[in-house]
């Protein structure tokens, strides 16, 4: 199912080698964390999450049809601050 979503999500962006899934597992969930470059977030999302939400939604009837419960979550990695200017 990883593999699954790894193609959809590199065919739908315009950075596909900046796709990044992680798997994890919680209360016997298995849930996927989605990386994309932040240009690419939209495209993800689409437009009034359109997009996210049809692939949830094959993801889950996927686990479904395996008796799995199963999460798509697009992680943020919040904006690095830079560092002070040491300017004297």
């Amino acid at each position: 199912m990883k593999a699954f979503l790894e193609y959809v999500l590199k065919n739908l962006v315009d950075a596909p080698e900046l796709v990044s899934v992680h798997q994890a597992s919680f209360s016997g969930k298995t849930i996927f964390e989605v990386r994309v470059h932040s240009s690419d977030v939209g495209k993800v999302v689409g437009k009034q999450g359109q997009t996210i939400a049809a692939i949830r939604s094959i993801m889950t009837a996927a686990a479904a049809r395996y008796g799995g419960q199963i999460g798509v979550e697009i992680v943020e990695d919040a904006p690095r601050a830079e560092a002070p200017s040491s300017g004297a």
